[in-house]
């Protein structure tokens, strides 16, 4: 199957893209070339013509849009260009799958976020599809623009879509500007002779985490057996603790560390909880997650620890 994955080079793409080519799948990986991220095609999300092209060129038969602004701070910096990039150049490339495929569009797969939620009253916890957004940042009300330029697109054209709602992921190869893997960095810096305090963001949070090749794995799920034009949370369906991840990077480490939270690493939006329900997304593929926090978490430190060449 033919197979276009936009920000194929990104956190989550390198893994999904390896996913597919591994069962067989001719994939075109976009994204936005930078030193060391190869892709297939460049892609700028914010010129018609260049994604018009890319479209014309691949042909896909599914389409995963994971290209975003995803990094937080970087859509709070700069709302107005993160809405060009994750709405209006969602529009863009399905306004090139309509004009190339007038007919028999290709299916398309919109990579939302849990963000979109935003904070609710404790009776809507775990939080499901039906509950109405409220988003509280620039990238949460981007995601939230995007779902619905999505959604307009299957019920006023016929593109047959699926919303994924990712809850928070980790996992090895993630930006170390998240907070898990910069935990695993600075505790192999540790490892490694440097001084060992650890400076440390909001430690009260609570998170849905899961690994990235779980999300992958439920993304192709989501491909195969989603229902057009719904929603799906893709989550663990359990709330972790930040101060009970960095106690199992800490542990995997085998370290004695100093941890002080900083004022500069706290986030004013910092939702307190967000934990999600995954029965939607179980009951219309069957999938279920096959990796546990720990060993996903000891796979983070024991990538950041190969970086430094850390000697156990």
């Amino acid at each position: 199957m033919r197979i276009l994955v936009t920000g194929g080079n990104g956190f989550v793409g390198k893994h999904l893209c390896a996913a597919l080519r591994a069962g067989g799948d001719e994939v075109w990986s976009v994204g936005r070339s930078r030193e060391g991220l190869d892709v297939d095609l460049p892609l700028e999300l914010t010129d018609s013509h260049n994604v018009l092209g890319i479209v014309q060129v691949a042909r896909p038969q599914v389409v995963y849009h994971l290209a975003a602004v995803a990094f937080v701070p970087d859509a709070t910096d700069d709302p107005v260009g993160t809405y060009d990039v994750n709405v209006l150049g969602t529009a863009r490339l399905i306004e090139a799958l309509r004009t190339v495929f007038p007919q028999d569009p290709p299916r398309f797969i919109y990579a939302s976020s849990a963000e979109v939620y935003g904070v609710h009253t404790p009776g809507n916890y775990p939080l499901y599809e039906g509950l109405v957004p409220r988003p509280t940042t620039p990238y949460a009300a981007s995601k939230l623009g995007g779902e619905a330029v999505a959604l307009a697109a299957s019920h006023t054209y016929g593109i047959p879509t699926v919303i994924s709602r990712a809850f928070n992921h980790v996992g090895p190869g993630q930006d170390e500007r998240f907070a898990v893997p910069a935990f695993a960095k600075g505790l192999a810096q540790i490892a490694n002779g440097a001084e060992p305090i650890l400076a440390v963001g909001n430690l009260e949070a609570r998170r849905d985490f899961l690994d990235v090749r779980d999300v992958v794995s439920a993304y192709i799920a989501l491909a195969r057996d989603g229902v057009d034009g719904e929603i799906y949370n893709v989550c663990s369906g359990r709330a972790v603790g930040m101060a009970e991840v960095l106690r199992t990077l800490i542990a995997a480490a085998h370290v004695r560390v100093e941890v002080r939270e900083v004022p500069e690493l706290m986030r004013r939006s910092d939702t307190p909880l967000s934990v999600g329900d995954n029965a939607k997304l179980r009951a219309a593929t069957g999938w279920q997650p096959r990796y546990s926090l720990a060993q996903t978490l000891r796979d983070v430190y024991a990538e950041a620890r190969d970086r430094l060449n850390v000697r156990l």
